[in-house]
């Protein structure tokens, strides 16, 4: 019997939904509930208005009834909502990973349960390890429910070009408690048998200040149709991240296709340093965007001349999407942006 062929689709393809993992009281958000409720308000707003969008909550009853009085209608009647206890709310690294097939009609998806365990055991993580499973016993998603449960990744730390090739980082995927003793090689072979991937590139430059996840690849460097690479380049010499970063571009530069050609590589602006209340460095970027079935959101943090950058230069990569701007200051205090905040699901796996 043939077996049957799967891919990791890219983020630019068809999707049936995009997951958010509500804030509540519960989790790390509760100092600043009422500004991080409203951010989600708005991304809520912006992907509901055209395609389906999955929230998961330990009280959904509250979130219908706060996104019924802000969302029209229409929107409002976009929302599946599914219950069941959080930690947090990055759905990036605790959303499935799913695979399309490839083979007679193309309708079959692998939905894949990675381990997540709080970015190598740094924050609590077992009730957000448990929502994939409560989703797929719930038959909110549709799919082959498929363990990968004995291995650590997250969703933010791998991109996709939707043909076999697959990107990450060294510093993420070998830190501290994640796979060890597991070697890079073998780490390598563990993602191309779960991602049926034909080719793993890895980078090794580019960790930002503040970052919690030891350096996911979605906040430096994302993947784009037509072999384009986006990446953060524009930075100021005068930025102590600016040998890291320099070293990050010169490797992009030397990288070819899998046809074995240059990647047109489109440099985004380092946004100014934003401090915490205890002046530390938080981890701002315009890598972390989300792309949707007719938008692209884009994390912005007030400084104008470089929000427009960003703005201008993402558009150019993913042209007939509208672009949004998205006030990501208030996410950015927990470390993470509009991508972290989200998983989007392919074409099938959210009933209609």
């Amino acid at each position: 019997m043939k077996s049957k062929k799967f891919i990791l689709p890219a983020e630019w393809e068809p999707q049936s939904a995009i997951q958010l993992t509500w804030p509540h009281a519960q989790t790390d958000w509760n100092y600043m509930l009422g500004d991080i409720t409203a951010t989600y308000v708005e991304m809520a707003r912006e992907i509901a208005d055209h395609e389906r969008l999955l929230i998961v909550a330990p009280r959904t009853d509250e979130v219908k009834g706060l996104l019924d009085s802000a969302l029209p209608a229409s929107s409002a009647a976009n929302i599946v909502y599914h219950e069941c206890p959080t930690n947090d709310t990055w759905a990036r690294d605790h959303g499935f990973i799913t695979l399309k097939n490839l083979d007679g009609e193309g309708d079959e998806r692998l939905l894949l349960d990675f381990c997540f365990n709080g970015w190598g055991r740094k924050f609590e993580s077992d009730k957000d390890n448990a929502i994939n499973r409560s989703l797929y016993d719930s038959g909110t998603v549709r799919g082959t429910y498929r363990s990968e449960l004995d291995f650590v990744l997250e969703g933010g730390s791998i991109e996709s070009d939707g043909r076999g090739t697959v990107f990450t980082t060294s510093q993420c995927l070998l830190a501290p408690h994640r796979n060890q003793p597991l070697t890079q090689q073998q780490i390598e072979q563990r993602l191309k048998d779960a991602l049926c991937a034909s080719r793993i590139v890895w980078l090794d430059h580019g960790n930002l200040i503040g970052d919690d996840t030891d350096g996911h690849i979605d906040t430096i460097v994302r993947l784009a149709p037509d072999d384009t690479l986006l990446y953060i380049g524009n930075v100021s010499p005068d930025d102590e991240q600016y040998d890291d970063f320099c070293a990050l571009e010169q490797q992009l530069r030397s990288l070819l296709t899998d046809s074995g050609k240059p990647y047109r590589l489109l440099s985004l602006p380092m946004p100014d340093a934003i401090f915490d209340n205890d002046g530390s460095r938080l981890p701002a970027t315009y890598a972390n965007f989300l792309v949707t079935n007719e938008k692209v959101l884009v994390p912005v943090y007030g400084q104008k001349a470089n929000d427009e950058a960003a703005i201008s230069t993402i558009a150019s990569a993913f042209p007939g999407r509208k672009m949004v701007a998205i006030d990501s200051r208030p996410i950015i205090r927990q470390h993470g942006s509009i991508h972290c905040c989200t998983m989007q699901l392919p074409l099938g796996v959210v009933k209609d």
